[in-house]
């Protein structure tokens, strides 16, 4: 291991290296730029293998990360918030081919109004386009996350594309302490990629990108949909592999003092390590408070979910984006489903918090806990949904 002082871009683009990917097609973007620019010094050092594609525009990058992949080359890319947006149209194609390709994605606000900070708006807004998307609470989760990712991607019972991200400013320019691997243990857990499938096998040729109307679309779909299930196990598994082998375990989420927890919220990135905090004030003023991390979203781990939190007394789901359909945030509508048939359930509001990069403080956190062991002595829900911060409410 190696110790250094990474930045969150730095981490990703430092576990990209290690991966040594065939292909990397990058469009730089805020607060993105620096993994591809990173990465392609490490390219002009001749530190990496990778044909790195300096293409016009994100769309072209995620078209070319698909043609590469279809190719059977390794390919990875990076990107945020308007280029992420500008993807969308092939982010489904690239799910539906069952290519394993990886993203890094720092997440920022999407315009309108124009914004460089982090909000989850814009990776919420791609949660169903057949990708499976893990959060990073910190760099050192941003890196060990890129490095599943691979393996995540690559299983043959998944051959689903992933996205890794950090939140934008928050984590991926501010410094932290990582323990990095050793290239050579990095390059051997990594492993040599063989795809099944290469458009340039001319001796086994296969379709790609043909029509497909009535006939099979629906079960070209199911078969994505399937894997994102049989992902679930997948993700545990090399979680719990990466644990016994490098001493830092990662699960579906994480669960901070929720044993004998009366409330606790619901987070996602860097906002959990501020709600430890929180929790560990409450705790020595004798307030069974506890946190569920949520760290993978797509697939979303609805029943272990419920199973965590079917004793808990009242829970707050934080939300770092607004889903504008007046029925709570994506978070919240994704943990309100997953306990809708417990018998006994918590009592559930939704607060969204953060957007266009607001900070969110300790006090706003311990006030979430306050109107949660309000909710939790009277049974009484005042305000379904809730908005911090804003100006005039």
């Amino acid at each position: 291991m190696t110790v250094a002082a990474k930045t969150g871009n730095e981490a990703m683009a430092e576990a990209m290296r290690q991966i040594n990917p065939d292909v990397v097609a990058a469009y730089p973007i805020t607060p993105a730029t620096e993994i591809a620019m990173i990465f392609a010094q490490f390219v002009a050092d001749g530190l990496v293998d990778t044909e790195f594609v300096a293409v016009e525009s994100e769309h072209s990058a995620m078209s070319a990360c698909v043609g590469a992949a279809a190719a059977g080359a390794r390919a990875m890319t990076a990107t945020s918030s308007q280029g992420l947006a500008l993807m969308y149209e092939i982010l489904p194609i690239a799910s539906a081919l069952r290519l394993p390709i990886v993203m890094p994605e720092v997440n920022r606000a999407l315009s309108g109004p124009i914004n460089i900070h982090c909000d989850h708006s814009d990776t919420m807004a791609a949660r169903d386009f057949g990708w499976i998307h893990i959060f990073s609470e910190n760099a050192q989760e941003a890196y060990d996350n890129v490095l599943q990712a691979v393996k995540i991607a690559e299983d043959k019972s998944v051959k689903l594309p992933v996205m890794v991200t950090t939140d934008g400013f928050i984590i991926s320019h501010c410094m932290d302490k990582i323990e990095m691997l050793d290239d050579r243990v990095a390059k051997d857990y990594i492993g040599d990629y063989k795809p099944e499938y290469s458009l340039l096998d001319v001796d086994n040729p296969i379709t790609i990108g043909s029509l497909d109307l009535q006939d099979y679309y629906f079960e070209h779909k199911y078969a994505v949909a399937d894997a994102m299930r049989k992902s679930k196990d997948v993700i545990a598994e090399v979680g719990r592999d990466f644990g016994r082998r490098f001493g830092r375990e990662h699960g579906l989420f994480e669960g901070y003092k929720l044993e004998d927890a009366e409330v606790a919220i619901v987070a996602l990135g860097s906002t959990a390590g501020t709600a430890r905090v929180v929790v560990d004030t409450l705790r020595e003023k004798k307030i069974n408070a506890g946190l569920l991390k949520l760290r993978v979203f797509r697939p979303f781990p609805h029943e272990e979910i419920a199973r965590v939190l079917s004793s808990i007394r009242a829970v707050a789901v934080m939300d770092r984006s607004d889903s504008l359909s007046s029925a709570g945030g994506p978070v919240f509508t994704e943990i309100r489903s997953a306990l809708f048939d417990l018998p006994t359930k918590p009592k559930l509001t939704d607060y969204i918090y953060g957007l266009g990069g607001r900070d969110i403080s300790t006090a706003e956190i311990e006030k979430v806990y306050n109107d949660l062991m309000e909710i939790s002595k009277t049974g009484q829900i005042k305000n379904l949904f809730n908005y911090i911060g804003v100006r005039g409410l």
